[in-house]
């Protein structure tokens, strides 16, 4: 069969790599990619926002399967672009996709229907929200209500950080229209988890358990990024906790969604707070996390393509979702300056180290080719070199040692990704 993939980050390049290793595909694209992902499909250079001109691709190619990866497409209504040009797409319409579209929306959602999450408030006016704060207990978290990057979320320790955090999202509109309107919810303490979970509208099953680094710099210091290192399996995340969590967040979640007529098939990527009262629910994201995809793919046994049609055609609950008995670390490198300033269109060397070896991945993030066909930095979260391995901490030490194998100007990275691990 033909597979389109919709993106060009890490994410997509672990998806692409999970899908050449399925029997069943004999060809494969992406829009527009990178330049890992060109090793392994043909890409083309279009937009992941511009939905006719991939509906006309994947009709011309006779594509039998497309996967959408970014947030913004399946926000902005691809799939049901794509759908109505009678493509078979994997990801959620643009109904369902709003449980990470809109954190006001998910949250309500959760209240609605007693989903463990941390109190809240909403705002869609600014001087309420300053009001607010004037009682309010601090550390406080204010978010963006629309997609942001993965940054729109403000961990403010003082009353002043979180009133220059009003400012910033609502006055300022550092994210554009995403801080239109602002969720103000408790500051949670505990374990962070991410699980990601297949979902086909009414059975869900959840992948490997993972965790993610946010922060820029070591000790968890810094600003919040898109993710600077995962690993997987988090070994917080006990048989005690997935028991509650099947029952109580996954399953609920699913139900929800349909009982509010946005049946949800797709990936569910819930962001979950190891809390002294229980696990509770951080956020939700429509498709697959990045990076937590690298490390939870490189994991999976079942064949990805099996598992993606299983959810479109709502049979999920007669498919298995097996995954290997071992570990995975990516460590992200990215341009210094990340997130905020960095300079692109430097030369990496070393990527050949990789070729032939089953353990260890180098995903590409932010790369392309310049004019004599050299692979270019083109972003601020550049390469995520991934290992696998029987035990998390030696999966640790080879993704660390496989750092080393290239290098490009401005090369920087944390140096303490699954340090807690051992």
């Amino acid at each position: 069969m033909k597979v389109l993939i919709v993106g060009g980050g890490g994410r997509e390049h672990a998806i692409a790599v999970s899908v050449r290793k399925s029997k069943r595909v004999s060809e494969l694209y992406c829009v527009p990619g990178n330049a890992g992902i060109a090793k392994i499909a043909k890409t083309e250079p279009i937009k992941v926002s511009e939905f006719d001109k991939i509906a006309d691709f994947a009709v011309e190619k006779g594509i039998d399967l497309v996967i959408v990866g970014p947030d913004d497409p399946l926000v902005g209504g691809i799939t049901d672009v794509l759908t109505k040009r009678g493509l078979r797409v994997f990801g959620p319409n643009k109904a369902a996709a709003i449980l990470e579209g809109s954190k006001a929306f998910s949250k309500d959602l959760m209240k609605k229907y007693n989903i463990p999450t941390a109190a809240y408030e909403t705002f869609d006016n600014a001087d309420e929200a300053l009001k607010y704060l004037e009682t309010a207990p601090v550390p406080i978290v204010l978010k963006a209500d629309g997609l942001a990057l993965g940054k729109g979320v403000l961990i403010c320790n003082t009353r002043e950080e979180a009133k220059a955090g009003v400012k910033e999202l609502m006055l300022d509109k550092k994210f554009g229209s995403a801080g239109n309107k602002i969720v103000i919810e408790e500051f949670m303490t505990g374990r962070e988890v991410s699980v990601l979970a297949f979902v086909d509208g009414k059975t869900v099953k959840p992948m490997s358990s993972a965790q993610d680094h946010k922060r820029a710099k070591d000790n968890d210091e810094g600003l919040n990024t898109g993710g600077m290192g995962n690993f997987s399996p988090s070994p917080f995340y006990t048989e005690e906790v997935d028991k509650f969590c099947k029952e109580h967040i996954y399953q609920a979640t699913v139900d929800a969604m349909r009982a509010e007529g946005r049946e949800f098939k797709g990936v569910i990527f819930f962001g979950l707070m190891l809390t002294e009262k229980g696990p509770k629910v951080l956020e939700y994201n429509a498709r697959f996390g990045d990076p937590e995809a690298q490390v939870v793919l490189t994991r999976m046994k079942s064949d990805i393509i099996d598992v993606m049609e299983a959810c479109i055609d709502g049979r999920l609950s007669e498919t298995d979702v097996e995954f290997y008995d071992n570990a995975a670390v990516c460590v992200i490198l990215a341009s210094d300056g990340y997130p905020l300033s960095y300079e692109k269109g430097f030369k990496i060397t070393g990527l050949e180290k990789f070729e032939g070896k089953d353990d260890y991945y180098c995903f590409h993030a932010g790369t392309c080719f310049d004019s004599d066909g050299n692979v270019i930095t083109n972003g601020g979260r550049v390469l995520g070199i991934t290992a696998t391995d029987a035990t998390l901490k030696g999966a640790r030490a080879k993704a660390y040692e496989a750092t080393s194998w290239v290098d490009f100007k401005n090369k920087y990275m944390r140096t303490d990704i699954g340090k807690a691990i051992e």
